[in-house]
């Protein structure tokens, strides 16, 4: 009796965790603060997560998504925390912090939202993990929290404001964890 009862609770101990690894976990809770944002497309579909986290005094953005169109997509943090479809224009500019400009190859930037291009294979699938080059965790989720957007495009690092990275594909809002 006692070898079903550990048996079932290895069992739902199992579907919790999700057959996570040792490394899996570790990446996703190295942080002291952390925040997830569930990523929508226009139509309210699911189309990934991002987690946000603060690991000393830097703040590391990683991206999953999954049923996005295959290249690379500009995916930045925006200054608000709100994703109202189609076009996800409240989310609002790119976070930023430092008052500078868009792209690490333009000489007056980069934002404290932008990071590199996320790759998308050819079956829809793409993840990255990103650090914030500015800002603070407490900024990132002020008053008015931020959000993370996908772009259609691919970004060009230096054109001010977005990096000509075309249209907001998917959104999602931050939320401490």
């Amino acid at each position: 009796m006692t070898g079903r009862i550990l048996a079932a609770g290895g069992l739902a101990m199992l579907a919790l965790t999700g057959c996570v690894t040792k490394a899996q976990n570790e990446r996703y809770m190295a942080g002291q603060h952390r925040a997830q944002a569930e990523l929508r497309d226009a139509g309210g579909k699911i189309v990934g997560t991002a987690v946000a986290e603060e690991i000393d005094g830097s703040i590391r953005v990683l991206v999953d998504v999954r049923g996005v169109a295959p290249g690379p997509h500009g995916v930045h943090v925006h200054t608000v925390g709100k994703c109202t479809a189609p076009d996800f224009t409240s989310a609002g500019g790119h976070w930023n912090a430092t008052a500078k400009q868009h792209g690490k190859e333009n000489p007056m930037g980069p934002h404290s939202g932008d990071m590199p291009n996320l790759k998308v294979d050819e079956k829809g699938s793409g993840n990255g993990r990103f650090m914030l080059e500015g800002g603070t965790f407490a900024g990132l989720l002020d008053e008015d929290g931020a959000s993370l957007v996908v772009h259609a495009g691919e970004d060009d690092y230096k054109t001010d404001p977005s990096g000509n990275s075309g249209g907001r594909i998917a959104c999602g809002v931050f939320q401490a964890m």
